[in-house]
């Protein structure tokens, strides 16, 4: 499957609220495996639809697969339904921001539905890195990056790196 170029900060694509995907179709089949394909190729984790320049809502995320067991998941119209209050803080990285680590505070579990390519709902409780990896994608899907959760001194730290992607934080 071809590799998809993926878009990268300051492009204004990050920052549009996604569509729904209205319906299943072998385009919308062929786009999962080439951002699946993406994602492994760029050593990701996880890649969401503006990444790669369409503004529908559809991520997909493997969080083992750099431990030697693929679980590749495709997330159509994923919404959380519930969330800890209790937060915890983890370096996140970004395709579209490299080399600039995030250090960002999201709640320690999530309870997130979506559909998948066969038209069947699901809803699951992800904790640990799954909860951190569905979140940041998510956050793509509503316009938002990791690069937004920084408190002051973090985003003021990574200012320099920021501006030489093309803009000032």
């Amino acid at each position: 499957m071809p590799i998809l170029p993926i878009v990268q900060f300051p492009d204004p694509m990050l920052r549009r609220p996604c569509l729904p995907v209205e319906a299943v179709d072998a385009g919308l089949r062929d786009l999962a495996r080439n951002m699946l394909d993406t994602m492994y190729a760029a050593t990701g984790r996880g890649l969401a639809g503006p990444q790669v320049g369409v503004a529908r809502r559809i991520f997909v995320m493997d969080c083992t697969w750099k431990e030697g067991t693929p679980a590749p998941l495709v997330c159509l119209n994923p919404e959380l339904r519930d969330a800890s209050d209790r937060l915890v803080t983890n370096t996140e990285g970004c395709l579209s921001i490299p080399g600039v680590p995030a250090l960002v505070a999201r709640p320690e579990w999530v309870v997130l539905r979506w559909s998948d390519l066969d038209g069947v709902t699901h809803e699951e409780k992800l904790d640990g890195f799954a909860a951190i990896c569905a979140q940041h994608e998510l956050d793509h899907l509503n316009g938002r990056l990791c690069i937004d959760l920084m408190d002051e001194a973090a985003r003021r730290a990574a200012s320099p790196a920021l501006a030489t992607l093309g803009a000032a934080a």
